[in-house]
């Protein structure tokens, strides 16, 4: 009887140990993980498509080739005194740019469907090659600018594709 006792004990050290040493582990394997958050950046290229009757309007794929500071533009508002902004636009704009030419969506005959399918091809184009970079695509965000008065014809879709990859240090 002594003995299973003895038995028993030693089991039940056993346990307790190999439950510690456990532990001891995953703790170990926690905090040996690399806790940097991931760092972005992003690109923009935007979309503007005319509708504008009888193939009058401009339709263009944007993508800027250089970087600004926002802050340089920027002021804080406060309500007390408080100073304009003034940064010369000229310092702001943006000279280098790609400029993809796309086709308007109407013509004199109306609607023209193979200029769709022509933009779609050159902007799926664009995606794939900013893929191939090691841009992922992020966030489309899309709007409509149109009067819609009497007789309104006119007015744009701006559609923004926003492109993310990991920053290399």
């Amino acid at each position: 009887m002594a003995y299973i006792l003895y038995r028993f004990a030693e089991i039940n050290l056993i346990k307790t140990t190999m439950k510690k040493l456990i532990l001891v582990v995953a703790l170990v394997a926690l905090f040996s993980f690399d806790v940097n958050a991931q760092v972005y950046q992003y690109q923009t290229v935007t979309v503007i498509e005319s509708i504008i009757p009888n193939g009058m309007g401009r339709s263009r794929m944007i993508s800027a080739n250089e970087t600004r500071d926002y802050k340089v533009a920027t002021s804080t508002k406060t309500g007390e005194k408080d100073k304009r902004n003034k940064t010369d636009r000229g310092e702001l704009r943006v000279k280098g740019y790609d400029e993809t030419k796309l086709l308007n969506f109407f013509n004199i005959g109306g609607i023209r469907f193979q200029n769709i399918a022509t933009n779609d091809a050159l902007v799926t184009s664009k995606i794939n090659t900013m893929a191939e970079e090691g841009w992922e695509l992020a966030f489309v965000n899309s709007g409509i600018e149109s009067d819609a008065g009497k007789d309104d014809g006119k007015g744009i879709y701006i559609t923004r594709y926003i492109f993310k990859k990991s920053k290399t240090e």
